[in-house]
């Protein structure tokens, strides 16, 4: 489990959407909503039939347990719910991992369902979508999609592993991941070996330089 946030407090307000699609990599989601689980971030999950499926095939957890990590729940074809609505406040959304179906009804405006009705309100609201689409080797439509939903502000972030950090175990290369496309929202965890920053365990990669005078 990982350390709450330092720099949030009580009551401090911070809502994130985090959607769990039908791709493979759903431990990248769930990760998610045990770490926020530590802080007082107030997460609202949809996750969709195809997630649910992936769940059964990838993770021994139950969609309960799921359910239970997070702090309200929506069922993904309630168009009704309060993350469908702008005036709702939010801090963003993340999908983790984000299907290409999902990713292309996002960029096309397709809103038949409350994952991709939600990020499409983010979007028309200028907050932060971050998609961890997980899908290789990507065909030219697929980066097509990707290009356009960047120019409409998406943040496009596959899960590509970092190996600088020199994991040992799934959990690391899943933890920095995690960290890396929570740094985007500004909420630091404490989960990322950072390049050029010393740690416990004496740090990774190149150390910070220092400046000289003189």
């Amino acid at each position: 489990m990982v350390a709450a946030m330092s720099d949030m407090g009580k009551g401090s307000g911070k809502r994130l959407i985090v959607g769990l699609s039908g791709a493979s990599g759903i431990v990248y989601g769930v990760r998610v909503l045990e770490a926020l689980r530590a802080t007082d971030v107030e997460t609202h999950l949809v996750i969709t039939k195809s997630a649910e499926v992936t769940l059964a095939y990838e993770m021994t957890a139950k969609v309960a347990d799921i359910r239970a990590l997070a702090d309200v729940v929506h069922p993904v074809h309630d168009i009704g719910a309060a993350i469908s609505s702008g005036s709702f406040r939010t801090e963003g959304m993340i999908i983790a991992p984000c299907s290409v179906r999902t990713m292309s009804e996002i960029a096309a405006g397709t809103t038949g369902s409350l994952m991709t009705r939600a990020a499409d309100v983010v979007l028309k609201e200028r907050r932060r979508l971050v998609l961890l689409v997980r899908e290789t080797p990507l065909h030219t439509g697929h980066l097509r999609t990707m290009t356009h939903l960047s120019e409409m502000g998406a943040i496009v972030a596959p899960p590509v592993p970092a190996f600088y950090q020199r994991p040992e175990t799934v959990d690391d290369i899943v933890n920095q991941t995690v960290g890396r496309a929570l740094d985007l929202f500004g909420f630091d965890l404490g989960m990322v070996k950072r390049w050029g920053e010393a740690a416990a365990d004496g740090g990774v990669g190149k150390p910070a330089q220092t400046s000289r005078k003189g």
